[in-house]
This record gives structure tokens, C-alpha cells and sequence, in this order.
């Protein structure tokens, strides 16, 4: 809808349509003043007004090499740092070896199938290395299976 009214308003149905002009109001000056026109001795001086520029921080003297050396020094900051620091993270090694330990442990119970051996031994801790609290210490203890 928006656009079709920017459509209809263009400069070439404009002029076509008279409800989408302007209200013309001819306001009528009442103060008369003479036809002489006020002439000013002096000559005017005219001279460039240049823009103020704000420096970036790169070249205080030239504003075009100030941008040139801002434009480039932001396009390896943010494009090229982005770019590079999501591929060197993307395939950086496994810091914590999480890839290596899993295919580890896969290559550990083929090896204790081909063999015929269980997948982890009764005895990998030595028995007599086990303190049990003994019988006495265990009557009065409720034990939950």
C-alpha cells in the first residue's frame, strides 16, 4: 500500500491528478516599498568555506589518507580477524583430548572382544587394597540395594 502511494505521488502522476497538488495560497504583501534597490559599497569577499573534518586518529594532516588508512585498518580488524579466528577455532585440535579418549576406549573393547576378554576386569583394582568396614561396624546400618 505505501508503495503504491509513492507511486501515485511521483513527479509523473502528479501532475496529472489536481487533488494531489498543493494548495496554492497567494498570500498578498501589503507594505509598499520603492522599486530602488539597496546597493552596498562594499565588496563582498567571498571564499570556500571548507567543512570541518574530525580526524580519525590516523593522519591528522590529510583527511582523504586518514580515511584511506581507517578503512583499511578496520576492514583487517573486524573482516579478516573474523574470518581467520573462525577458522583457526573451527579447526583447532581438541583441547581436552574428548576425540581422542572416546576412539581410544572403542579400540580397547574390540580388542577385549577379539580376545575374549569381559569389557572391564573384576580385578582392576587389587582386592587386598580394599578396607571393608567389618560385620560389628555394619549392624546397625541400613543397606539400601
Amino acid at each position: 500500500m505505501s508503495t503504491l502511494l509513492r507511486f501515485i505521488r511521483s513527479q509523473g502522476i502528479k501532475s496529472g491528478l489536481t487533488f494531489l497538488r498543493p494548495k496554492e495560497n497567494n498570500i498578498c504583501n501589503r507594505i509598499h516599498r520603492s522599486d530602488v534597490s539597496v546597493k552596498n559599497s562594499e565588496k563582498e569577499s567571498t571564499y570556500e568555506v571548507k567543512k570541518t573534518w574530525t580526524s580519525y586518529g590516523f593522519c591528522d594532516e590529510d583527511q582523504k589518507t586518514d580515511r584511506q588508512i581507517m578503512h583499511v585498518t578496520f576492514f583487517i580488524s573486524v573482516s579478516v580477524s573474523l574470518v581467520f579466528g573462525a577458522l583457526i577455532i573451527g579447526y583447532a585440535p581438541d583441547p581436552f583430548l574428548q576425540d581422542w579418549a572416546q576412539r581410544e576406549a572403542y579400540l580397547q573393547l574390540r580388542y577385549r572382544e577379539e580376545h575374549g576378554l569381559p569389557p572391564i576386569d573384576p580385578n582392576l583394582i587389587d582386592p587386598s587394597k580394599i578396607k571393608l568396614p567389618s560385620e560389628e561396624e555394619l549392624i546397625d546400618v541400613e543397606i539400601i540395594i
